[in-house]
């Protein structure tokens, strides 16, 4: 199997490094809220709430967050989300998808558009960028949950379609419907996973200079920063020795 992007390597160790804990707790508890408003506040009947609440529990969300997050959807007050995907491309034509959960449209498409201006990116139409992705699920262990063949057969076992194991770990693909039964399957084999989602997986990276790179980062990072935004995925790999100058 192909090593796992370069990029999305420093992005998992930046997203555990330099993220602002409240914002993330924030964003994650909105998903929750989402989840649970859309079908059953009992995780064990609601296999998107499962991810959500795994999710949290993966980057140490405290438990009450998590409760109360749950209890806002069962109240009438709970914000009414809208989610929406904005594609785009970013320096050097490099494909953007950013992902979206807001209360006024309005605002994030003018605060996502305006991002992309100002790094150097254009935003598209959907569809734009998104036939060069596939809509997946995603599965990561750590590099301790055993080695690539150990791995790569309880992956099969599970029904994943695809393994991709380095020196950081093992990321694990499925069909995006057979997320949380795949999940629950390699749980059962290999502990529980450190993350568990759907991603937008680039058919083909590209991989970019230092100039470039840091300018995918700063656009990439303004994007994140915005309360609205969830998730943000792009096409392109930096390089081990563009990486080592970052």
């Amino acid at each position: 199997m192909a090593g796992h992007s370069k990029w999305a390597n420093i992005q998992h160790r930046k997203g555990r490094q330099d993220a602002a804990r409240s914002k993330l707790f924030s964003k994650l508890a909105k998903e929750i809220t989402v989840a649970a408003k859309m079908g059953d506040p009992d995780p064990e009947k609601n296999p998107r709430l499962r991810l959500a609440v795994k999710a949290a529990k993966a980057v140490s969300c405290p438990k009450d967050v998590i409760e109360r997050a749950i209890k806002k959807s069962l109240g009438g007050d709970a914000d009414d989300y809208i989610e929406i995907r904005y594609e785009g491309y970013g320096p050097n034509g490099i494909a953007i998808i950013v992902e979206a959960m807001t209360d006024n449209l309005n605002r994030t498409a003018s605060n996502v558009r305006s991002t992309f201006t100002k790094f150097g990116g254009n935003l598209g139409t959907t569809g734009s960028v998104s036939f060069m992705f596939d809509r997946v699920g995603e599965i990561m262990y750590p590099a301790t949950a055993g080695d690539a063949d150990t791995v790569m057969l309880a992956a099969i076992e599970a029904g994943a379609e695809d393994v991709e194991s380095d020196e950081d770990g093992h990321w694990i693909y499925c069909a995006d419907s057979d997320l949380s039964a795949v999940s629950d399957a390699l749980e059962a084999s290999l502990g529980e996973s450190d993350e568990a989602k759907l991603v937008w997986r680039p058919q083909n990276r590209t991989d970019v200079d230092l100039e470039t790179a840091q300018k995918l980062m700063r656009l990439i990072d303004t994007l994140e920063d915005d309360d609205d935004v969830q998730n943000v995925t792009a096409n392109f790999d930096i390089p081990e020795e563009v990486a080592a100058q970052l």
